[in-house]
């Protein structure tokens, strides 16, 4: 479907701070643990060496990358490749320190935890590779999972940003020229001085913008009135002689003397 890679920013926000956070404890912890006493040899405090480098700093640094990118991203695409990325650090930290012994000569090239007691190996063994390992894999298969599916929400914005293109309008997501230039520096303005009804405007009257193009021109909107179409001015009206018979012959005259007839 068309237009469905823009995605909401908080689709992998949470996801993305969980994968940044574990990728920095997972690039960290080798360097600050030796504090604690909760190690791999040598447990010294910030102490560098290839197998930290290869097996915890790099892949640490994987994951946190991967979920800023996952956390940050409104697009799709951008955002799966993130969440990849963090999957692939998460993997080796869960399988980075048996294969380095194929080339270390048979050793695990992190070393060897420092703890006193089964419990504290196994801490160290988790904390430091497998579980943290399966924590990074989990939440960017999460991630994953969330920004293949495309859903209802995804669709409809989908639509509605292609009907704006269509309509000319700018989408969601428009050029930053566009949202900062005011209307008068990419629209010209169209001032005709007159009102919608034909007449003048008023003095300290502020016109009102016309997009050339979008609407039509003040002239062909309402047109200035001929002076054939106004009528002109009637004089008072005045009977025509004629019109009327005159009040003579209108009744006749009475009998001499003034008696009516019959009387």
């Amino acid at each position: 479907m068309a237009g469905t890679t823009r995605i909401p920013r908080s689709r992998g926000a949470l996801s993305g701070l969980l994968l940044i956070v574990a990728g920095a404890w997972g690039a960290l912890i080798p360097f600050v643990g030796p504090y604690f006493h909760y190690a791999y040899t040598p447990d010294k405090t910030w102490a560098y060496t290839t197998g930290r480098l290869w097996l915890e700093i790099l892949p640490g640094a994987a994951a946190a990358l991967g979920g800023l990118v996952t956390a940050a991203s409104a697009r799709r695409p951008l955002a799966l490749s993130g969440a990849f990325v963090a999957a692939l650090g998460g993997a080796w930290f869960v399988v980075g320190n048996l294969v380095s012994s194929l080339w270390n000569k048979g050793a695990p090239e992190a070393g060897i935890p420092v703890g006193a007691n089964v419990t504290r190996l196994a801490v160290e063994e988790l904390g430091f590779f497998s579980g943290l390992g399966v924590v990074i894999v989990f939440f960017a298969a999460l991630a994953l999972g969330r920004f293949a599916v495309v859903g209802v929400k995804d669709a409809a914005l989908a639509d509605r940003a292609s009907a704006q293109v269509a309509a000319g309008g700018y989408p969601a997501g428009q050029p930053s020229w566009a949202a900062s230039a005011s209307p008068d520096d990419v629209f010209p303005v169209q001032d005709t001085g007159l009102q919608p009804d034909g007449t003048a405007l008023s003095a300290g009257h502020e016109v009102s913008p016309t997009v050339t193009g979008q609407f039509p021109a003040q002239e062909s909107q309402f047109p200035a009135a001929q002076e054939s179409q106004i009528p002109a001015q009637r004089e008072p009206f005045i009977p025509a002689s004629g019109s009327f018979p005159p009040a003579a012959t209108q009744f006749p005259p009475g009998p001499p003397g003034g008696t009516t007839p019959g009387g």
